[in-house]
């Protein structure tokens, strides 16, 4: 690792490495990395073979993170996740077996193929950074993050995540197919090799912790707060929304907003950092009525109305620089 890299420098590093894997999703990636930097879960909805275990994969590799994979099923228990107890005849008392969940990056694939009941062994640890075995608490490693993949609801044998499992996830992301030139690079790189042999560590994981704290100190001014504020209440007041976004939802696009100013080398929150990634963070905790599915609105029509109703009604400067 070069000691002299700045923070940004660092990110960059891990950002070209994913890039070198997953081609044509520059976008996606930089999200990705957000959400970590802003400590939170990744959930990567799309058909299956267009890259988000590999997406996960990589950014384990890059981040040098101690990484899992569950691959869920219908028979899937929640002690598969969190781990058990198990007597323990020498000292008489109950031994703790930990699951699949000891670790910093864990890969869910494929999470809406399994029971609600084993879905909902990973909310406490989602939210909280620990969980509860047998009445004892245990905290998870630092960084911990979940990077879940799904099918689309309409594929066979899915089911949807509620809603209180979708508020957990910082951010819900679709990858997509690639264009035309990325195709072709692809199938001309993985006609010999595989491209994750190539990913390198180059962050070690006090580095990263270090990118994290750096991510938090990110300034938020008065007037941005208000911005955000505004728009969370205008999706409670929408026609079209049964259910809006709640306090957690707002605080989740203020650390997803500062890890997007982060990655663009600024110290501060800009109104466009918000407008960047507010379909991420909250088209997947809004709940619509029956008049917006008879009216074919989706999420991403009430956002866009949204934020083209509220406007930045104060400018404020942070060190001098004015926004």
């Amino acid at each position: 690792m070069e000691g002299n890299l700045s923070m940004n420098e660092k990110a960059e590093r891990i950002i070209s490495e994913v890039k070198g894997v997953i081609k044509g999703k520059d976008e996606i990636i930089e999200k990705v990395l957000m959400a970590v930097l802003a400590r939170g879960n990744v959930l990567l909805e799309d058909v299956p073979g267009v890259g988000k275990t590999t997406m996960a994969l990589a950014f384990a590799r890059a981040m040098g993170l101690a990484t899992r994979r569950i691959q869920f099923t219908p028979d899937t228990m929640p002690s598969d996740i969190i781990g058990f107890s198990v007597y323990d005849k020498e000292t008489g008392g109950l031994s703790y077996k930990e699951g699949a969940i000891m670790t910093n990056l864990l890969l869910a694939d494929e999470i809406n193929r399994t029971s609600s009941k084993t879905q909902a062994a990973l909310l406490e640890a989602m939210e909280e950074k620990r969980v509860t075995v047998d009445g004892v608490t245990r905290d998870l490693p630092d960084p911990f993050i979940v990077l879940a993949t799904e099918n689309p609801v309409g594929s066979a044998g899915t089911q949807m995540l509620p809603n209180s499992q979708l508020d957990r996830f910082l951010i819900k992301l679709s990858i997509g197919y690639p264009d035309l030139a990325s195709q072709v690079e692809i199938l001309t790189e993985r006609h010999t090799e595989d491209p994750l042999d190539k990913v390198e560590c180059v962050v070690t994981g006090e580095e990263l912790r270090a990118l994290i704290a750096e991510t938090d100190r990110v300034e938020i001014s008065e007037a941005v707060y208000r911005y955000v504020a505004e728009l969370v209440q205008k999706t409670r007041e929408h026609p079209m929304v049964t259910l809006g976004i709640s306090p957690r939802g707002a605080l989740a696009l203020c650390r997803m907003a500062k890890a997007a100013a982060f990655i663009r080398g600024r110290e501060y929150v800009l109104p466009q950092d918000i407008r960047d990634v507010i379909n991420d963070v909250f088209a997947h905790r809004l709940v619509l009525n029956s008049k917006a599915r008879l009216n074919e609105y989706t999420p991403e029509h009430v956002l866009s109305e949204v934020v083209g109703s509220v406007e930045i009604s104060e400018v404020k400067e942070i060190k001098g620089i004015t926004k």
